[in-house]
């Protein structure tokens, strides 16, 4: 059987509007996916659809669709995403009226059974697999819609169909997983938020987006369009197999993918092949995001120029807690400031105030309009970044699982056919459970020079519900052989203190020199409700490499080879 060639063109609903095209007219496909769906997106398409009943799925899709569906029926070109949303019958429909209008016959399967009944929830819906994918693919769909399918199951499901896979393929199917979660960020693994971004060969303008070359085996090449920006090295793939995971033992819908099996080599310019995954049954249950409306939020910010910072800061806080009140005020002081600086600019710290409530009035003008009024009122130089503005709702996401034999999942094929997916069969527990790795800091044994951690090592971070994972890698031998030892769950508190209060959990992957942290509860409520600076942790990582450390003086700082073979 051939090797299955699939593209990515989302990352998540706002992407390159001009991806689709891009990738169908940059060279083979058999099939191009689109991935639109996070937690944040289910809290807007379940606001769209409390406006309109017939919304709830991703509109941007539509347009893009409609300069290039011609294209990718005349290339035979299957197109899966999930940009279905809330509704992916509604988007299907929309898909017909489209082709319809184009003069284009069009065979259209959707994938249903996600959304769950929970009394009061704005959203609620299970994280289902890729059988349902497979078919409506088997069935002769040429495009198939889903709702909330896990990100990786859009390729695994392209997969299944065509190499014919069984539920018990643990290992093929884990393969086809981990091909799917490196490709479904889009440009993230072939150069985007890369660590080492001015090491690539553009310095990362525009990166293309990725291809995976899915074997039967499950094991797959990772490339990009030739002539395409960005470039696709182990470290960009080793960037992305960190991005928002959990422990080594990925829980998935359709199998457990044990990262800690993944092997990364080259296979030629830009070319990375990924092999060795190994798999286990999938657990009896299925995740569940809901999200929820919190109440209200808005936000002000105070630039506080020059001297006395702390004590301006202070006065602020008093005068509008005595405006409107303590309850649901946050105030966050960011020291921005310089001392003896030239311009304004440099020398003012930004206090921003932010205030949730559960009465829109309150959080709305009459705390936007109280924090004006002390323009005239406060400390010396006081200014805002903004008029006073009205207060937006905010959701609050939480997960948990729903058993897999309680979700009706269901393909609808392009005939009309309703097809229920049968839940994976129950089967032994899913291995051994994997053991955190926390260290305890022993004394180094190198000499060492002050520099800053991301000389030596990359990092990628990110959001898990109200977590953050952050991932750190070694670009070297010799350097994983110091960093396994020495950056420990008491190091990261030091370096990171806002972790130091919080339950982290360590592990280590060994075959990708790396370790991975799991922050329990630093974004709070969720994306949605969080007030923090990064509110999705994007950024975590590379803060953590901009600490200074006392590094070996053996390791020299500098890129590595960045087409280097690992075994």
């Amino acid at each position: 059987m051939s090797v299955l060639r699939v593209g990515n063109a989302a990352g998540f609903y706002g992407d390159r509007f001009s991806a689709w095209q891009e990738m169908l007219d940059g060279g083979e496909l058999d099939v191009l996916t689109g991935d639109y769906l996070a937690e944040l997106t289910m809290l807007i398409l379940g606001r769209d659809r409390q406006r309109d009943p017939a919304l709830g799925y991703a509109k941007t899709f539509l347009r893009q669709l409609e300069g290039c569906l011609g294209t990718a029926l005349g290339r035979g070109v299957k197109l899966v995403t999930n940009a279905g949303g809330l509704n992916p019958a509604g988007l299907a429909a929309a898909i017909a009226s489209l082709a319809d209008r184009l003069g284009l016959r069009v065979r259209i399967g959707y994938v249903e059974g996600d959304a769950l009944d929970r009394p009061g929830a704005l959203t609620a819906n299970a994280y289902l697999g890729a059988f349902g994918i497979a078919a409506c693919l088997d069935a002769g769909a040429d495009v198939v819609v889903t709702g909330r399918v896990t990100d990786a199951s859009l390729a695994v499901g392209p997969a299944i169909a065509r190499f014919g896979w069984r539920r018990d393929a643990l290992d093929a199917l884990a393969g086809a997983t981990v091909a799917g979660h490196l490709i479904e960020c889009g440009a993230q693994v072939t150069g985007g938020n890369f660590s080492f971004f001015t090491e690539l060969p553009d310095g990362g303008r525009r990166p293309g987006f990725p291809i995976a070359e899915i074997h039967p085996d499950g094991s797959s090449v990772l490339t990009k369009h030739a002539g395409t920006g960005g470039a696709v090295t182990v470290e960009t793939v080793t960037a992305q197999l960190l991005y928002e995971v959990d422990g080594p033992a990925y829980l998935g819908p359709d199998v457990v993918t044990r990262l800690d099996t993944v092997r990364l080599s080259q296979d030629g310019p830009d070319r990375i092949r990924v092999s060795g995954a190994l798999g286990t049954p999938p657990p009896p249950t299925l995740k569940v995001g809901v999200n929820n409306l919190g109440g209200f939020r808005n936000s002000m910010t105070f630039v506080l120029c020059g001297l006395d910072i702390p004590a301006k800061a202070a006065l602020v806080r008093a005068q509008l807690e005595e405006a409107v009140g303590k309850e649901g005020l946050e105030f966050v002081l960011a020291r921005t400031d310089h001392p003896d600086a030239a311009d304004t600019e440099a020398a003012s710290a930004l206090l921003h105030v932010h205030l949730r409530d559960g009465d829109r009035a309150r959080a709305g003008r009459a705390f936007s309009a109280a924090a004006v009024e002390l323009a005239l009122a406060s400390y010396p130089g006081c200014t805002l970044t903004t008029p006073p503005g009205d207060a937006t709702p905010y959701g609050v996401f939480t997960a948990d699982t729903v058993p897999q034999d309680a979700v009706a999942h269901v393909a609808v094929l392009p005939d009309g056919t309703r097809l229920p997916i049968p839940p994976p069969p129950r089967r032994c527990l899913p291995g051994p459970p994997i053991q955190q790795n926390p260290l305890t800091r022993g004394p180094s044994l190198h000499p060492t020079r002050r520099g800053a951690l991301g000389e030596l090592v990359g990092a990628r971070s990110g959001d898990k519900s109200g977590d953050a994972n952050l991932g750190v890698w070694a670009r070297t031998d010799a350097t994983w052989a110091w960093l396994r030892n020495w950056l420990t769950v008491e190091r990261l508190a030091e370096l990171l203190p806002e972790t130091a209060p919080l339950a982290v959990e360590r592990y280590e992957l060994p075959n990708l020199r790396a370790v991975n942290f799991v922050i329990r509860g630093l974004l709070g409520a969720g994306v949605a409700a969080s007030t923090r600076f990064d509110p999705q942790a994007k950024a975590l990582g590379e803060l953590l490499r901009s600490r200074m450390a006392d590094l070996p003086a053996d390791l020299p700082a500098g890129p590595s080879n960045v087409g280097e073979v690992r075994r």
